[in-house]
Parts: C-alpha cells; sequence; structure tokens
C-alpha cells in the first residue's frame, strides 16, 4: 500500500486536475491544427502517433477514473472493445473526450479525503494501492506520454504549447517575463 503521507487533499486533487485538464486541452488544440497526416503519422512513440496517444490519455483516464475507482471494473473488458473509445477522427475524439472529462469531473466533484484513502484494484495492476494513487497515476501517465508528444513535435521544429503549472494555475493569457 501507498506512504499515507504522500496522499493528495481533495483540493489539492481538484487543482492537480485542472491543470492536467488545462494542459491536455493545450496538446488537443495544437495536434489537431497540424495536418491530419502529421497528426495521424507514426513517429515510433508509444502509441504511434500524435492523434493516438491523446486518445491514449483518455483512455487511461476513463478506465482508473470512470471503471476502477467507481468500483465498475468488471463492466472494462466489454468497454475496452467498444468503437467510441477507439476514435478515428476528431469529431470522434471530441464525443469521447466529453464523455471521459464528463466522469472525471464527476468523481472530482464527489472527492472526500476519505475516498482519497480507499483501496481500489485494477485488474493488471499489481499490489494494493489507493484512489489517491489512482489519481497520481492517471496524472503522471499523462505527463509521461505528453512528454513523447513534446518530443515529437520538437523533431519537426514545432513548439509545444506552453504548460507551466503557474502559468495556467494563475490563468492563461498573462504574458511571460523573460529573464
Amino acid at each position: 500500500m501507498s506512504d499515507p503521507s504522500a496522499t493528495l487533499s481533495v483540493e489539492g486533487a481538484r487543482r492537480l486536475f485542472a491543470y492536467n485538464r488545462a494542459v491536455f486541452d493545450r496538446f488537443v488544440v495544437r495536434v489537431e491544427r497540424m495536418p491530419a497526416k502529421a497528426s495521424r503519422r507514426s513517429r515510433g512513440i508509444g502509441h504511434l502517433s500524435l492523434f493516438d496517444t491523446l486518445v491514449h490519455i483518455l483512455n487511461v483516464h476513463e478506465a482508473w477514473l470512470g471503471y476502477v475507482v467507481p468500483g465498475k471494473v468488471r463492466s472494462l473488458p466489454k468497454r475496452f472493445r467498444e468503437a467510441d473509445r477507439h476514435p478515428k477522427d476528431w469529431a470522434g475524439f471530441r464525443i469521447y473526450s466529453r464523455r471521459v472529462w464528463a466522469d472525471v469531473d464527476a468523481l472530482l466533484a464527489g472527492l472526500t479525503d476519505r475516498e482519497l484513502r480507499r483501496v481500489v484494484k485494477a485488474p493488471w495492476m499489481p499490489g494494493r494501492y489507493t484512489v489517491s494513487d489512482a489519481l497520481y497515476q492517471t496524472t503522471f501517465e499523462e505527463a509521461h506520454h505528453l512528454g513523447e508528444i513534446i518530443g515529437a513535435l520538437w523533431q519537426e521544429d514545432r513548439a509545444p504549447p506552453d504548460m507551466t503549472w503557474i502559468d495556467i494555475g494563475r490563468g492563461a493569457g498573462r504574458r511571460r517575463r523573460h529573464l
């Protein structure tokens, strides 16, 4: 089981996921504005294309926060096979994204300190862990996959979107001061 001192607070979880969502949305906008061929081309990253990597991030959030944490694990094998979970275009992506974020928002809205300490179990993940650990898992997995996208963008001299915690946390749109 995880270290209880590493448990997120309810407010910390909500702030972290507001940040994650804002960053994710920035990457979606950046990749969607690219030519379709560029966003769908295999780049040798974990989920091959930029588009498919963004889909995978949603898959992770859906599995953990829409099924594992709420205790609907038995429904996952069927869900994994459903077509809307594997969008092929941006229209399907937007529909799927709205579904996933609605589940995340509902989970965060009802979050309590007790809930954060509750033990959960994913069939693919050994060991014991808490809801707080599941939130960390989705957060860090998103960060790792966005790192793949960042690397792929830089390989083509395309800058990734801004994503600093401080700027996003206090409201995007403020100009950066260059030191």
